[in-house]
C-alpha cells in the first residue's frame, strides 16, 4: 500500500507535481528528456515517466535507488543514478524538464543546487519543485514557531523533523533563482493551518521509527521495522484529498504554509 497518501503534505506535494506535469503536457505534449533530482525511494517516477520520453531519476543514497529500480522494474523509459545534487554530471543544457521534491533542504548548499538546476535546465525547460517553508503555520509547529520569536534555535521536531537542519525562506529561494535568471512562473502553499494541526509533530516520530531512511542522508542504519511503499493506493486517500480541498480553500493566500509548490522556467535567450 502506499501509505503516504494517507500523509496530507505528502499526498499535496505528490498533486502538484502531479497535476503541473498533467496541465505542461497538454499544452505542450511530452518532455524528451526529464530528470527527477532527488527521487529517493521512486515514488513520483512511475507517474513522471508517463509524461517524459525518458526519465533518470537521481539520488545520493544507493539504497535508495536499489529499491526504486525494483519498485519500477516495469517502467521502460526509466533508469537511474547515483548523483550529488550540488555537482551534477550532466552536460549543460541537457533536461527539459527536472522534477524535485523536498530535496533543497537537505544538500547542504541550496543556493548551489538551485545554480546546478540552471546550469542542466534547457533553455525553455521547467523545473517543478517544492520545498518546506521557514515560514510554516503555527499550528505545526508551535514549539520552534515560539523560538524563532527569541533566538535562531530550534529542536529536530515539527518542521526540523525528516532531518531538517534548515527550512527554506521564500525570499531567500526567490533570490536564488533570480541569480540564475530562472523565471518563477508558479508559486502555490502547499498545506495550511488545518493539515498543520492534523499533523503537528507524530509525523516526523513516525517517520524517524519506521521509514528506512527517515533523515534522507547517503548512509544510515538499517532498521528492523523499515516501512517501504507500494503501489496501491489506499481507499482512505479520498479523506485525505477532502481535507487538502478544505485546507486550500481556507488558507491557499496565506503568508503561512508548510510547504511551497513552485515552477521554475528558463527561458529562451538570444
Amino acid at each position: 500500500m502506499q501509505y503516504k497518501f494517507l500523509f496530507p503534505t505528502y499526498r499535496n506535494r505528490y498533486c502538484f507535481i502531479r497535476d503541473a506535469l498533467q496541465q505542461y503536457v497538454e499544452e505542450q505534449g511530452k518532455f524528451e528528456r526529464g530528470l527527477n533530482l532527488g527521487t529517493g525511494e521512486g515514488d513520483y517516477d512511475a507517474m513522471v515517466a508517463a509524461h517524459c520520453q525518458t526519465l533518470i531519476g537521481c539520488d545520493i543514497n544507493a539504497d535508495d535507488l536499489a529499491f526504486a529500480q525494483a519498485f519500477n522494474s516495469e517502467v521502460e523509459n526509466l533508469s537511474y543514478q547515483e548523483e550529488d545534487a550540488l555537482a551534477l554530471s550532466f552536460p549543460d543544457n541537457y533536461f527539459d524538464l527536472i522534477i524535485s521534491s523536498e530535496v533543497i533542504e537537505h544538500v547542504g548548499k541550496p543556493a548551489q543546487m538551485i545554480a546546478e538546476i540552471g546550469r542542466v535546465l534547457k533553455p525553455g525547460g521547467l523545473a517543478l519543485m517544492t520545498y518546506p517553508s521557514l515560514e510554516f503555520p503555527f499550528t505545526y509547529d508551535p514549539i520552534n514557531r515560539m523560538l524563532s520569536w527569541f533566538s535562531d534555535r530550534h529542536i529536530s521536531q515539527g518542521a526540523f523533523a525528516f532531518g531538517h537542519e534548515y527550512l527554506i525562506s521564500p525570499p531567500a529561494f526567490k533570490e536564488w533563482v533570480a541569480k540564475e535568471d530562472l523565471v518563477l512562473e508558479r508559486q502555490r502553499n502547499l498545506s495550511g493551518y488545518i493539515v498543520g494541526l492534523l499533523e503537528m509533530y507524530w509525523t516526523g516520530w513516525v517517520q524517524q521509527i519506521f521509514k528506512e531512511n527517515a533523515v534522507n542522508v547517503s548512509k544510515q542504519e538499517k532498521k528492523r521495522l523499515a516501512l517501504r511503499p507500494s503501489k496501491k493506493e489506499p481507499k482512505l486517500t479520498v479523506v485525505t484529498d477532502s481535507i487538502l480541498s478544505l485546507d486550500f480553500s481556507l488558507f491557499k493566500n496565506s503568508r503561512r504554509a508548510i510547504g511551497q509548490g513552485i515552477v521554475l522556467r528558463k527561458p529562451i535567450t538570444g
